[in-house]
């Protein structure tokens, strides 16, 4: 069987104002199921899980928040970085940068778990921005305006190196010890696949009121983040609602390149 972890960060250009939606998120999935979760509402990284609220010490909470407040940062500085190199300053409209990384890895007959696929890429706007490719170590750009990302970056050593160790390396390790081993927990809510949390959400005003919609590749969407979109017009009932157009919570996600990042 393959086991799977992934880490997904979601920042907002500016506050929307709508609750559930925060300008920035931070979440982990262990084989789908979300295991921990930040917001820049509350400022503090929470299990999601019982079995790692027992297991995990204090410290590996308070470094995990202290962690994901300095990508707070971090995505503040890039998102206004990409807005002024896309001359979107001006923009009324709040600009949605998402990041994604993780591993997955397939366990041998000695229990031992072996690498298969790493990932670390980026999206802006619902569109993709920048990934990294392991096998090559540089970062492939399939934009014009991301470039000069992949140019600083693929300048970048350390930063590629760190890259490739933690997604071959640090994750799997990680990956290795909880190994999906854990049993199913009551409510604990159905799995999600990372390609339906991929989304990026854009405000868009509709005679005076403020709607969202999804912005998402086609095919992106799962059955599960359809039932959110349902969930959260639900429980938001002014929101702008249309046959054309979905509500959903925006989801966001990373623990893994700690010190080793670089700005756009």
């Amino acid at each position: 069987p393959t086991h799977s972890l992934t880490y997904i960060y979601t920042g907002l250009s500016k506050p929307v104002g709508l609750p559930g939606i925060h300008e920035f998120t931070a979440m982990g999935l262990l084989d789908g199921r979300m295991i921990d979760y930040y917001d820049s509402e509350n400022q503090t990284k929470v299990p999601k899980q019982e079995w790692m609220r027992e297991h995990l010490p204090a410290d590996y909470w308070e470094k995990g928040t202290q962690s994901r407040r300095i990508k707070q940062q971090w995505f503040k500085v890039n998102i206004g970085i990409l807005m002024e190199r896309m001359r979107q300053n001006d923009s009324a409209s709040p600009h949605v940068l998402q990041w994604m990384v993780g591993c997955e890895g397939e366990t041998q007959p000695n229990g031992a778990l072996r690498f298969v696929h790493g990932m670390s890429k980026y999206n802006y706007d619902g569109n993709d921005f920048l990934s990294f490719d392991d096998k090559s170590r540089v970062w492939v750009a399939p934009v014009k305006e991301a470039l000069p990302s992949k140019t600083k970056w693929d300048d970048n050593q350390v930063l590629k190196e760190y890259t490739k160790g933690y997604l071959e390396n640090e994750c799997i390790d990680w990956l290795s010890k909880s190994n999906g081993d854990h049993p199913e927990e009551p409510g604990s809510g159905a799995r999600i696949g990372a390609e339906g949390v991929a989304l990026a959400v854009i405000a868009l005003v509709f005679g005076g009121g403020l709607g969202l919609i999804c912005l998402h590749k086609k095919g992106c969407l799962s059955k599960y983040s359809e039932l959110l979109c349902i969930i959260y017009i639900t429980a938001a009932a002014p929101v702008f609602q249309s046959s054309n157009t979905s509500v959903i919570i925006l989801l966001g996600l990373h623990e893994g390149v700690k010190g080793h990042m670089s700005v756009m």
